[in-house]
């Protein structure tokens, strides 16, 4: 049931003043979004810089944690003190750390730069669906999703073509610099926004909370890596891991039923709606980001495609997602209907994800790319329903804090999701062809031509091993989605 607001929350506006603030809110989401995708095509050609492929998903997990950890910070903080000023410091603190990944020296420094670039990145999506809930009115911002699918459109579609374009002709560095003019624009944009004043609040902040909830989350993805290159000498490590995570959730659970001024909204996650659809949008974060991530490895590696080449190929994926997003949202808005288009899309994706485990290799690029579009578009029917539902449910109190649940959720899930992901397309690899592993390495780090000096049978042996590997993969990302669309079918609230 949908809380009732408070004297000093945020009401909805009226419908003319969304139309003037709608594209100071779209082009900070647009930042959020294509760094995600313009990084996936550049990954080969930054371990055939800076080495370590073993770790080059974690250029994408790092940003994907930071921004888990910032997206409940910039909820609980903008329903505090305004969302316009947070707007214009996440931008800041993304354009300064965009600069310095491109001026990285190694993957470990670029993981690093990526986690602060995270701690801006966090709060662009976070903040502009917030933005939007306090603007629209609950039956309308299922029409208005529809107008941020086609932001999702534009810049999901940006991503891997301009990141392969500008990796091919530019190199790698180029695809971080391209966040600072697009950053700038934001800013003055920004600029525009009225200024709400959320009202007279005690300022508390949940410092306990966030601490605990960064301790689970790093020691979560830190216990998957280490299991990654798992040896016997590795066992004290990871259980001391796990029992770290263990004891900061518990922790954290305990102190966020406690605390006057929580990080995470424990009362909104025990209504069944919310909570069902934070985790939908967990398993759907993990399916999407684990494909963007290891798609351009494996279109590199088992049909030796440039990363310009790579872009295009996924232009329909990311296409198809925006398109399934948009024509959800009209139709949610029309019927009223809801978790009725995730429950059948997820059903539909599952299915043509177990069919693309198997029958990847023997497909050609163009019949492959097709069958990405398909998949994508019916993922796309899920994150409008989630955003609805949860802002829905959460009530104009609870705005800020339900839209950073899904944020956080989809960003947590994503991180964990490519870390399990990674997981098993290495282990599976050095379990089953050590030196198919070595080779997989040079490959990445050299372009297909590493291959070239092989002969025939270790060449075909090499190409087995890896299809056998990314098969294991793919259908771990199918799992994710199955997950995804069991949760789709239990929500509760089917109709807004």
């Amino acid at each position: 049931m949908a809380s009732t607001p408070s004297p000093t929350s945020p009401q909805p506006g009226p419908q003319i003043g969304f139309f003037t603030i709608f594209p100071s809110i779209m082009l900070p989401m647009f930042l959020a979004v294509v760094d995600q995708t313009i990084v996936a095509t550049a990954l080969p050609a930054i371990a055939g810089t800076l080495g370590s492929v073993e770790r080059v998903s974690w250029i994408v997990i790092a940003y994907l944690v930071s921004t888990t950890i910032a997206a409940p910070v910039y909820g609980r903080l903008g329903d505090l003190v305004g969302r316009k000023r947070l707007m214009l410091v996440a931008l800041t603190i993304f354009m300064l750390s965009s600069l310095a990944c491109a001026l990285a020296q190694s993957v470990e420094m670029l993981t690093a730069f990526r986690v602060l670039q995270g701690l801006g990145g966090g709060g662009l999506m976070t903040l502009s669906q917030a933005l939007v809930g306090e603007t629209i009115a609950p039956r309308e911002r299922a029409r208005y999703q529809g107008y941020l699918a086609a932001v999702a459109v534009s810049s999901s579609a940006f991503g891997p073509v301009a990141g392969g374009f500008l990796t091919q002709h530019f190199g790698w560095q180029s695809v971080f610099l391209v966040n600072i003019p697009v950053g700038l624009a934001a800013v003055v944009l920004t600029l525009r926004l009225p200024d709400r004043v959320p009202g007279a609040q005690p300022f508390r902040f949940d410092f306990a909370g966030l601490f605990l909830f960064a301790t689970f989350v790093v020691s979560t993805l830190v216990m998957l890596e280490e299991i990654r290159a798992f040896e016997a000498d590795l066992v004290a490590t990871i259980l001391f891991l796990f029992a770290l995570a263990a004891v900061a959730l518990a922790l954290l659970v305990w102190r966020e039923k406690r605390a006057r001024s929580p990080l995470l909204p424990i009362p909104l996650l025990s209504n069944p709606s919310i909570w069902r659809a934070d985790a939908l949008a967990a398993c759907h974060g993990a399916t999407l980001v684990s494909l963007l991530t290891f798609l351009p490895i494996y279109l590199l590696v088992v049909h030796r495609v440039s990363p310009a080449e790579t872009g295009l190929l996924l232009l329909p994926f990311t296409l198809g997602i925006g398109v399934g997003s948009l024509v959800t949202g009209r139709i949610v808005s029309i019927t009223g209907r809801t978790a009725v288009f995730p429950s059948w899309g997820l059903v539909l994706a599952t299915a043509l994800l177990v069919f693309m485990a198997f029958t990847a290799s023997d497909l050609g690029t163009g019949a492959l790319a097709a069958l990405l579009g398909a998949i994508s578009i019916f993922m796309g029917t899920v994150m409008g329903v989630v955003q609805v539902t949860v802002q829905t449910a959460a009530g104009t109190s609870m705005l800020g804090a339900g839209a950073a649940s899904v944020q956080f959720s989809r960003s947590l899930g994503a991180a964990v999701g490519t870390a399990v992901i990674g997981t098993l397309l290495f282990s599976s690899l050095t379990a089953n062809a050590p030196e198919a592993a070595r080779l997989f390495q040079a490959v990445m780090e050299s372009g297909p031509g590493a291959l070239d000096g092989l002969d025939q049978g270790a060449r075909l042996s090499m190409q087995d091993a890896l299809v056998d590997a990314f098969r294991t993969a793919f259908l771990g990302v199918a799992c994710f989605a199955a997950i995804a669309a069991f949760l789709a079918w239990t929500i509760p609230m089917r109709r807004i």
